[in-house]
């Protein structure tokens, strides 16, 4: 999903791509990361810092087929430049708003994590135990065991739990509407057998932050809603950053429709769902400065202490033959720049958007976020075509940041 999704595959098929994403933006894996490449050639400071050349590059990406495309660039004092291009509403025509809402899909790991290291620091949670300890028998299946993988190793995704997001949320559709409990979802997953040993390797699994959220829960004894609000939403003063609560289905704020291939092959609206299929793997709603602003508190050491951070900045390797060098830490991906340095942040893909965003070396973030997944409006079959469409975007990141 970077909203729940599937599993990274050592090698990705468009199809499986596919289904990663219509787990509900819970950025699946490989997709969401890498070492970015720019295409046109500009090198850095090449006039990209200005409004006109973000517009432009959005421009690109509503001329490559996505009905709207939306980015928000703050710098490392908090001046921010919100641009958006294209149609928030297809049939209306209207022009898409700035910094409008939108579902972050993925980038929700980022919070989780923030959130479950905060209870390390508190002393409620400790990264190595065991998630047996915390969430007594409720991670067993054909070799899995709760016994054997730990917090942090959920965190990592080095847990080897499988995929519960490839089943529940294929037909995107078909749950638009639909309420899962996140018990339900697990059980989904764990009527599977374990992918590998724990510890064993790194593998994108929406699971693992299912299982953090309950974790949270129970821990806590409050809703997962409530944490994110109370522990990161209102501390930074967000205004358009929320976990929606259970059975809530429309966006709050002004917000650009989100858009998905319906079976006719025509775009559909999909804005208005129930995201509980994605819930702690990717079902938090933000608009792109509030995006920035989070993810820069973060780096910053706002919401952890610099131990908490180093723990989430401790990576293992993450990429594959598209991104080598992509490193993933304790729900946190790095990804080297086209123009040198490191960038940290997440990224997500659910029905309706797509979102890509990171802070740079210099403390400049950047959020772009189109209102469809590729898959919806190039041709899925065409895998070329497909993976294109993803690094356009990504594209536009990295020459942002590089600006």
């Amino acid at each position: 999903m970077n909203t729940a999704n599937l599993p990274h595959r050592t090698r990705r098929t468009g199809r499986a791509i596919v289904a990663v994403t219509a787990a509900a933006a819970l950025a699946v894996g490989a997709v969401a990361f890498g070492a970015w490449s720019r295409t046109d050639g500009a090198g850095p400071g090449a006039g990209a810092g200005s409004e006109s050349a973000l517009t432009d590059r959005l421009q690109d990406l509503v001329d490559a087929g996505y009905p709207a495309a939306l980015a928000s660039v703050t710098d490392a004092h908090g001046d921010h430049v919100d641009v958006a291009v294209g149609e928030g509403d297809i049939e209306s025509g209207d022009t898409a708003r700035a910094d409008g809402e939108v579902r972050i899909a993925s980038n929700t790991k980022m919070y989780v994590a923030t959130i479950v290291l905060q209870l390390v620091e508190e002393g409620v949670v400790a990264l190595d135990e065991p998630i047996e300890t915390y969430l007594p028998g409720l991670v067993a299946g054909e070799g899995i065991a709760g016994t054997d993988i730990t917090v942090r190793q959920l965190l990592q995704h080095r847990s080897g739990l499988p995929e519960y997001a490839d089943q529940v949320a294929a037909d995107a559709f078909g749950v638009q509407d639909v309420y899962i409990a996140p018990r339900d979802m697990l059980d989904v997953a764990l009527e599977k057998p374990a992918v590998f040993v724990p510890g064993e390797r790194w593998e994108y699994s929406n699971t693992n932050y299912l299982t953090l959220g309950l974790l949270i829960e129970r821990m806590t004894e409050r809703p997962l809603y409530e944490q994110v609000d109370e522990r990161i939403v209102k501390p930074l003063g967000l205004q358009h950053t929320y976990l929606p609560v259970p059975g809530e289905r429309e966006l709050r704020g002004e917000h650009p429709l989100g858009y998905h291939l319906g079976d006719d092959g025509e775009l559909r609206d999909i804005t208005t769902m129930d995201p509980s299929f994605a819930w702690s793997a990717g079902a938090i709603v933000a608009s792109p400065n509030d995006l920035n602003a989070f993810m820069q508190a973060l780096l910053n050491g706002e919401l952890l202490s610099d131990a908490g951070l180093a723990e989430m900045q401790t990576t293992v390797p993450a990429g594959d033959e598209l991104w080598p060098e992509a490193t993933y830490g304790l729900g946190l991906q790095s990804y080297p720049l086209s123009c040198g340095g490191v960038a940290w942040g997440h990224g997500g893909d659910i029905p309706g958007t797509q979102t890509r965003n990171a802070v740079g070396p210099d403390g400049t973030a950047v959020t772009v976020a189109v209102t469809a997944l590729p898959w919806a409006v190039v041709d899925m079959t065409d895998e070329e075509k497909l993976l294109e469409q993803y690094r356009i975007v990504v594209d536009v990141l990295d020459e942002t940041l590089c600006d």
